[in-house]
């Protein structure tokens, strides 16, 4: 038998046997949805236009996407977006492969991840290496969010507070 043969075989085989057993090793549907999204937000910022222009786009579309949510995130998702107007009115609101974030200038510095974006089990509230939240040699970038209470908004407060620090 060839060797392409032999080939042909066993990729023949390997698809019809045990196919379907296997997790995929590729993207999942949501992890692809999340690159298109920036592919999108991407060329619309090569687009241009003036930063009130920009930040007003950009104000609309995190608005859409947190409409889009759940109740339970939603709900986080707009105290979320009240707290950094109001504590960090120099970021930027957009949108970062489908998900609100706030940026200084066209660096993220925080965003908001549904529970659902990736079917998690909790809404995370996320830092880039942008925002100054260095701690020694370890510090933590993301939060898991179930609920947003009262102690909770204060010490979002105190994070976005503290990533916006000397850089």
């Amino acid at each position: 038998m060839s060797r392409k043969k032999k080939q042909d075989e066993k990729r023949a085989t390997a698809d019809s046997a045990g196919a379907n057993d296997e997790p995929s090793r590729g993207f999942t549907e949501e992890e692809r949805a999340a690159m298109k999204e920036r592919a999108r937000e991407l060329k619309a910022e090569k687009r241009g236009g003036s930063r009130t222009d920009r930040r007003a786009a950009g104000e609309a579309e995190v608005l859409a996407k947190i409409a889009e949510m759940e109740d339970e995130d939603r709900a986080m998702a707009e105290r979320l977006h009240a707290l950094v107007r109001a504590t960090a009115p120099e970021l930027s609101p957009k949108t970062w492969y489908g998900m609100p974030a706030y940026a200084r200038g066209k660096d993220v510095v925080c965003f908001f991840q549904s529970a659902r974006k990736f079917k998690s089990r909790y809404a995370t509230l996320g830092f880039s290496d942008k925002a100054s939240l260095d701690e020694g040699s370890m510090w933590p970038t993301a939060f898991a969010l179930q609920a947003w209470t009262p102690a909770v908004e204060e010490r979002v407060a105190a994070l976005v507070e503290r990533a916006l620090g000397e850089e």
